[in-house]
């Protein structure tokens, strides 16, 4: 049974809880930022889970560590149930991604897509069969979800990932980013969207210049996003780019100094200009 009694129209639960907000509703498409954890749940990073859908088949992205997996699924029955998925998208290896991924094997038959690089590293999350797995090569791959439900598998390496893939659909106009444009939020700021990076900068400074590889890497993904017709980021932390915040990000993140840029020996950083 589907339930929406106790969510109003912005996604905000009756105490006030922010939990589940629909990004693009457009006629039997949905995107919708399933389930913000709250802090405590990811060792005090609040993590964001997605959910597309068109008519009866579904995409969930990037599930979760294991626990925020009883939550998540929660939060799915609401739109659909795990028969429903078609695919399970991993941006990457990190356990607050794929941490929850045994429980949700046994509940679906979906596939699951995560960057080749990972295959020989997944079953260290106890997972022994792995016949359910996809790798997704380097270049990145067109997933068809149903007839007339597709998706694009963008590379994303070395952000931080070595092996990251974004998801961008193209009927929504979302690009989810993965670590990419993720924020370290404190409690207090619940905002669902960033409409001006500027007041954001504080946020994803430190950990993008710590965390992205390199200004090559950040600049390569900066170069193939640009060709895409995107109207929303939507990462693994924080919240959402929108409007002009989109454009913003991606002037600001292909001009970053990052990671190996800014090493000076070992151990050593020097601080950005």
């Amino acid at each position: 049974m589907v339930i929406y009694t106790h969510y109003n129209k912005m996604g905000i639960l009756e105490d006030g809880t922010m939990r589940n907000i629909t990004l693009f509703g457009g006629g039997n498409h949905k995107f919708i930022l399933l389930n913000e954890s709250e802090p405590g749940e990811e060792d005090g990073i609040r993590s964001n889970q997605y959910l597309i859908l068109q008519e009866d088949s579904a995409v969930l992205l990037d599930p979760g560590g294991f626990g925020v997996m009883p939550r998540v699924l929660a939060e799915m029955l609401r739109y659909t149930g795990p028969d429903k998925l078609r695919a399970i998208v991993l941006s990457h290896q990190d356990p607050d991604i794929v941490g929850g991924i045994s429980t949700w094997l046994e509940l679906t038959q979906a596939p699951v897509y995560v960057s080749k690089i990972w295959m020989r590293f997944l079953p260290h999350y106890g997972i022994k069969d792995m016949e359910r797995f996809r790798g997704v090569p380097d270049e990145g791959m067109a997933l068809d979800v149903s007839d007339g439900f597709k998706l694009m598998l963008v590379p994303a390496h070395f952000l931080h990932s070595e092996g990251q893939i974004n998801v961008y659909d193209p009927v929504s106009k979302i690009l989810f980013s993965g670590d990419i444009g993720a924020a370290m939020m404190p409690p207090e700021k619940d905002d669902p969207y960033v409409d001006d990076l500027s007041m954001h900068l504080p946020y994803i400074e430190g950990f993008h210049r710590r965390y992205m590889c390199s200004n090559k890497a950040a600049r390569i993904w900066v170069d193939a996003v640009s060709k895409l017709d995107v109207e929303i980021i939507a990462p693994q932390h924080g919240p959402v780019y929108r409007g002009k915040a989109v454009g913003q990000f991606l002037s600001w993140f292909g001009k970053l100094e990052c990671g190996i840029d800014l090493m000076t020996g070992s151990g050593a950083f020097r601080k950005a200009v």
